[in-house]
């Protein structure tokens, strides 16, 4: 097997699990979601030459689905109205299915896209907060107040009220 043949199949089977899981958070859909993976492997296949440092192949990898995702939004216009979670219920261990992992995902639902983003790629990709500035295109000072900021609100909506509990 050709020295570039290796590499991709290295490559793709670090990183297609959290392709997938990130592509799912941004469209909210596993069958778009999966072609968005198989269009970021073949984006990638078809310019592997270009990545220069392997220690950057994940963000590298990232960028190029969202970059997909971006063309595949202005083509395609999903249904945002309901959301299916169902994919969620599904047999798999990545997702947890109590009854806190849903109150968490609504919680999610309920943040901003400018805080959303970043916390998901924080807490799904394990990017640094420098490495979700490039990817976002905002300085890392603006990465952290985005991230204090989606924590903090996160902490409040699913913070118990005092009028609950009385």
């Amino acid at each position: 097997m050709s020295t570039k043949k290796v590499e991709y199949a290295r490559l793709v089977t670090a990183h297609s699990e959290d392709l997938y899981r990130y592509a799912i958070w941004l469209c909210k859909d596993p069958t778009l979601a999966q072609d968005l993976t198989q269009e970021t492997c073949l984006r990638a296949w078809k310019s592997l030459k270009n990545l220069k440092d392997h220690k950057a192949a994940k963000s590298w990898l990232f960028t190029i689905l969202r970059n997909e995702y971006s063309r595949q939004f202005a083509r395609y216009r999903p249904n945002f109205s309901t959301v299916d979670l169902e994919f969620l219920e599904k047999k798999d261990t990545q997702n947890d299915t109590s009854t806190e992992a849903f109150a968490l995902r609504m919680a999610l639902e309920e943040l901003a896209e400018e805080y959303r983003e970043p916390l998901m790629l924080q807490v799904l990709g394990g990017f640094s907060c420098e490495e979700i500035g490039t990817l976002c295109g905002v300085s890392t000072g603006a990465v952290m107040t985005r991230l204090f900021r989606a924590k903090q609100k996160l902490r409040s909506i699913l913070a118990p009220q005092s009028s609950d509990i009385e």
